[in-house]
């Protein structure tokens, strides 16, 4: 019988916060990389334009501040 099950539970989980979290990593990237391309392609930026950059990286910036603490 298997009376430690709980470690196992603990170290998939913490891999797949792990997962996630890069994932969200590369989605805001591309995000961020989309937007910017977007609002270059016209030649000039408007308000809008850098608003949504802005947002954008203020929510990559807190993505970051997410990031799952590793279990032991």
């Amino acid at each position: 019988m298997n009376k430690n099950p709980l470690p196992k539970t603990e170290s998939l989980l913490g891999k797949l916060r792990w997962g996630i979290w890069l994932l969200g990593i590369s989605s805001w990237l591309f995000g961020i990389t989309d937007r910017s391309f977007a609002s270059f392609a016209d030649g000039y930026l408007s308000a809008i334009d850098i608003t949504q950059l802005f947002t954008a990286s203020f929510f990559f910036v807190s993505w970051l501040f997410l990031k799952p603490m590793p279990l032991e």
